[in-house]
């Protein structure tokens, strides 16, 4: 929903749409929570899918178009901030909630509690500019079939091909996932309303800055999926001591994220070089530390650099991209950056978990015996 979703806000003006996904996702929770079944579950949490995909991209195109340029950075350096406390929240609160088993709901007040968030989320859209969309500018149909089956054909399979041990369709799907996405490149210059704005075809900058955040986010959710899975299943955490473990890495996350707006303008690109390889320095770091007792207390410092620099890389490449894209051009970045980031977890989760769950000698957990 990513792409298309950017683009119905170049359409139709970002305050609708933020407000339109904000509902829809409220929908989706409600009917998640309620579900008799897990095949109602699994539509309600499309519902839930399709309204945040709306979302997502009306926010960068909000702070790119309706922020002045002076204030840009520190308006994106909130935005990192505010996905460092979501990825901390989210964990303790939702660990914290089944633990708790409120009114015997179980899982399900982890839906439920999203209800409140969306209503404050509508209550807080009031205050949002009200940008108008470009009425004469139509939402390529061609453009939004071809990447709604293409991306589709490649997550799903990437979901769920490990456990269904990759039979012959995950391949098949895979295969069409190329073709369909082939389609879409070579015959977006050629169509009158381009999904993606033409311009970033063009702009080197926009293009290498994508391209670093799908690699990024190849790795660093499949870190913290690797860390969440060991301490749960192989160390035998409850999901709350999980979360808490892993706090200090989100909680830093905010704090690199802050500084991050600064440090973009005084050091350029050098700070994402620097965050990347702070970040690998910390997995490499993290993997004989989690295998004992001791070592998990020494982790946590670890874990918080490893977070500072997750933070300063997110914000900043957002921060560097988006300095020298137009306004015209603001919806399809808004859009790409955020798709950019899911197929790259989308990716690096699955390639973990396949490296992580594969028979070993000894039939150790990957990270060590705990």
């Amino acid at each position: 929903m990513l792409i298309t979703a950017a683009r119905l806000g170049d359409r139709y003006g970002y305050h609708r749409l933020f407000v339109l996904g904000t509902v829809v996702f409220m929908a989706g929770s409600v009917a998640a929570a309620c579900a008799p079944d897990a095949t109602f579950l699994i539509a309600a949490r499309l519902v839930q899918g399709a309204g945040s995909g709306l979302v997502a991209p009306q926010v960068l195109s909000i702070i790119q178009v309706a922020v002045p340029a002076a204030r840009r950075p520190r308006a994106l350096g909130l935005f990192g901030a505010t996905m460092g406390v979501a990825s901390l929240a989210g964990p303790l609160i939702g660990g914290l909630l089944v633990g708790a088993d409120l009114f015997g709901l179980g899982w399900r007040s982890v839906f439920l509690v999203t209800v409140p968030v969306a209503l404050v989320s509508l209550a807080g859209a009031t205050v949002l500019p009200r940008t108008r969309g470009a009425a004469g500018q139509r939402v390529d149909g061609v453009g939004v079939l071809l990447t709604t089956v293409g991306f589709g054909a490649l997550v799903l399979p990437l979901a769920l091909g490990a456990e269904a041990g990759w039979p012959w369709w995950t391949w098949a799907t895979l295969a069409v996932s190329v073709a369909v996405l082939g389609c879409f490149a070579l015959t977006l210059p050629h169509r009158p309303d381009p999904l993606v704005h033409p311009s970033l075809l063009r702009d080197r900058r926009a293009r290498a800055g994508v391209l670093l955040v799908f690699v990024f986010n190849s790795g660093v959710p499949s870190f913290t999926y690797l860390l969440f899975l060991h301490l749960q299943s192989a160390i035998g955490y409850p999901a709350l001591t999980a979360a808490l473990t892993s706090a200090p890495f989100a909680a830093a996350a905010v704090l690199g994220s802050r500084g991050a707006p600064a440090l973009a303008r005084r050091h350029g690109s050098a700070v994402l070089t620097v965050s990347a390889l702070v970040m690998a320095g910390t997995a490499l770091a993290l993997a004989p530390l989690i295998g004992t007792a001791a070592g998990r207390w020494a982790a946590l410092p670890v874990l918080a650099l490893g977070g500072a620099a997750f933070g300063s890389f997110t914000t900043s490449v957002f921060a560097l991209v988006l300095a020298r894209v137009d306004g015209s051009a603001a919806g399809s970045v808004s859009g790409l950056l955020p798709t950019a980031q899911q197929l790259g977890g989308s990716i690096g989760v699955a390639a973990a978990g396949l490296v992580y769950l594969a028979p070993a000698a000894g039939r150790a957990p990957r990270f060590g015996t705990p």
